[in-house]
């Protein structure tokens, strides 16, 4: 870019919260504290059926939704965090949409800054269910 052309780029930044689990993948995007949400898109809002809300199809579809709302706000820089459930009893590794809806934010437009993994993990704390011998099936 020429030196004209690169002050006009102003670049307006905001966080992309990705929370990605098994059954579905929500994308909100928010302004730079993280407090006034500017957009949000979820899986089950893409598709009738409860089984593909978290396929990668679907959390591109609503990253995409999410992103042209964002750009239509003045949006055009983003940070993500991906989050998995977590805790005690989730899974501590997101779900298969979240690379998905990266891309997808990616592509529509949006620079992505840092990418970072805020999933809760318990460190000590309350003990698990599942009684003493765990869950028996």
């Amino acid at each position: 870019m020429s030196e004209p052309q690169q002050q006009a780029f102003k670049q307006r930044w905001g966080i992309a919260h990705v929370f990605a689990s098994y059954n579905n993948i929500i994308i909100h995007i928010t302004d730079i504290t993280g407090s006034e949400t500017i957009a949000l898109a979820s899986g089950g809002q893409m598709v009738r059926s409860d089984r593909l809300e978290s396929s990668p199809t679907t959390a591109m579809a609503a990253a995409k939704k999410a992103a042209e709302i964002a750009m239509d706000k003045g949006i055009n820089c983003i940070h993500v965090k991906i989050r998995a459930p977590g805790g005690h009893n989730g899974p501590t590794n997101p779900g298969p949409g979240a690379q998905a809806a990266v891309r997808a934010l990616s592509r529509r437009g949006l620079r992505i800054g840092i990418i970072e993994d805020v999933t809760p993990l318990p460190h000590g704390g309350c003990r698990k269910k599942g009684g003493r011998r765990g869950r028996r099936v």
